[in-house]
């Protein structure tokens, strides 16, 4: 029987992988579908900033869950250099993308509501910040998902 490696916990072709990328698919679809849905999210820079970084995240997340399904099925953990190193610097991209959106995001909602809900019904102010809460913790997540990667490269 083949002597198979198994990749780190949180890298890629794992199962801890797998579970970081279907919560960042999933927080970034909510906080894509809070901003978008019956909202007029395009008055604001920041949240069309915020509309754009989620709606990178959402396909990238997911190719990643596929890549992470057929590693897991077939038992195989990806271990080349090159695609490792592309997974590692898309992530830390959209991790620091996703944080500014967020980020952004929230300063303008704080803004918001500090005229009182003058600019911003209270259903509508709380669906920005649903939105913005959602694109953090998917931040959080993709953040941690590169650093498991980072470390799982430079281990090897």
């Amino acid at each position: 029987m083949a002597n198979r490696e198994r990749a780190g916990a949180g890298a890629v072709g794992s199962a801890g992988s797998l579970g970081l990328r279907v919560g960042q698919a999933v927080f970034s679809s909510a906080a894509l579908l809070f901003m978008s849905v019956g909202v007029e999210f395009f008055s604001y820079t920041a949240f069309c900033f915020l509309v754009t970084i989620m709606g990178l995240v959402i396909p990238w997340s997911c190719t990643l869950v596929m890549i992470d399904v057929y590693s897991i099925f077939v038992g195989c953990p990806l271990r080349v250099p090159g695609v490792m190193a592309i997974v590692v610097v898309g992530d830390w991209v959209l991790s620091i993308l996703s944080l500014a959106a967020a980020s952004s995001s929230a300063a303008v909602i704080d803004v918001l509501l500090q005229f009182h809900g003058s600019q911003c019904t209270a259903r509508l102010c709380e669906r920005y910040q649903l939105s913005a809460m959602m694109a953090f913790l998917s931040w959080f997540l993709t953040a941690a998902s590169s650093l498991f990667n980072l470390w799982d490269i430079a281990s090897r």
